[in-house]
């Protein structure tokens, strides 16, 4: 069994985000307002064979969510063959001869690795036509993102006019059984900060986890300003104003978000997720793989880890093992948006994936 990950503050590492494309069929302001930048050649790009392979050695180390992520991971070609592979790690890589495992000293069961959940984050836009493919070759959750019902804001905020298509989406990852929905909105002042009680009024009327997120300085333009930031408890005090809210008793933890349900019990969740005004860093369980194959080990990191010339170098199972190891033990203990000497991410978000 190989050693689980481990960063050296003792994190433990359980969530992988693998984005599949740095392309996308949108131009959010606040990730790609200039256009599509030229994304890596396509021989850069980590093949279906093996993205496969490298998952299963995180799926080894401990890793239990994997969340495929883009720029758009929908515009990969044949993106369901991978979720199918993928699929094949929820069962335990280690099958016992006859009976579980015990720890020979304490006699309790050790953990057999294994894929717990496996993710999708798409801005929706051909997510319809597909749903059915993707539940079948064995996606678990899907996460849409929605910034504005407004369609004139829609279109401001993403570039494209695509609102009815998303909430079209949304509709078919119900119909297919997708479970919980969430939808993210990355909230904005000037932009969309006036939708934030709509938005969550949405939640409640559709059985949504909506996840309300912080602006984040990760634009290709390099644009974001600090006042254009809406807190977290600011989003927070305008919900509960008109929606209170309570708390739930498993909120947070090294997740990203702080989940609230509606006090009188309505169907829905709101989530907040504050990395400018309410950091995380000290849970964070998670480690990112760009499409072109480096590690990432914040969304804010100045540095990368190639592991495509590692797995292209002829590299044993063991040694991919080892580098993904020495490149956890080197996450950074917390970013540094609030220090005066932040330097920007070396990629913007559509490199990176969500």
């Amino acid at each position: 069994m190989r050693k689980i990950l481990r960063d050296s503050y003792g994190r433990s590492i359980r969530d992988l985000r693998i984005s599949l494309t740095d392309r996308c069929n949108f131009r959010c302001f606040y990730c790609l307002p200039e256009g599509e930048p030229a994304h890596a050649h396509k021989e850069s790009l980590l093949t279906f064979e093996e993205l496969f392979r490298v998952s299963k050695i995180f799926v080894e180390q401990g890793i239990e969510k994997i969340r495929l992520t883009g720029g758009e991971p929908l515009l990969r070609k044949d993106i369901e063959n991978l979720i199918s592979q993928l699929s094949q790690l929820k069962t335990p890589l280690s099958e016992p001869e006859s009976q579980e495992p015990t720890n020979e000293i304490t006699h309790t069961p050790f953990h057999i690795p294994h894929l717990l959940d496996l993710a999708l984050t798409t801005n929706g836009v051909t997510f319809s036509d597909r749903a059915a493919s993707l539940k079948h070759a064995g996606l678990d959750r899907v996460t849409i993102s929605l910034d504005s019902l407004k369609r004139e804001n829609f279109e401001r905020i993403t570039g494209v006019d695509a609102l009815e298509r998303v909430l079209s989406a949304i509709d078919a990852a119900r119909l297919h059984g997708f479970s919980p929905i969430k939808i993210n909105a990355v909230i904005v002042r000037g932009y969309n900060d006036d939708e934030v009680v709509e938005l969550a009024g949405f939640a409640r009327e559709n059985r949504l986890s909506m996840r309300f997120i912080e602006f984040m300085p990760l634009d290709s333009g390099h644009d974001w300003k600090r006042d254009q930031v809406v807190s977290g408890k600011e989003i927070r005090e305008a919900i509960n104003a008109v929606y209170p809210l309570k708390l739930k008793e498993n909120s947070r933890g090294n997740e990203t978000a702080w989940r609230y349900e509606f006090a009188d019990g309505a169907p829905g969740e709101i989530g907040i997720i504050a990395p400018v005004t309410e950091m995380f860093c000290g849970e964070c369980s998670r480690i990112r793989l760009t499409a072109d194959g480096q590690i990432r080990t914040c969304l804010f990191s100045t540095s990368e880890h190639n592991l495509r010339d590692v797995l292209r170098s002829g590299a044993s199972d063991d040694e991919i093992a080892r580098f993904i190891e020495f490149a956890v033990e080197k996450k950074e203990k917390s970013h540094r948006i609030n220090e005066k000497d932040f330097v920007i991410a070396s990629r913007s978000m559509s490199f990176i994936g969500g």
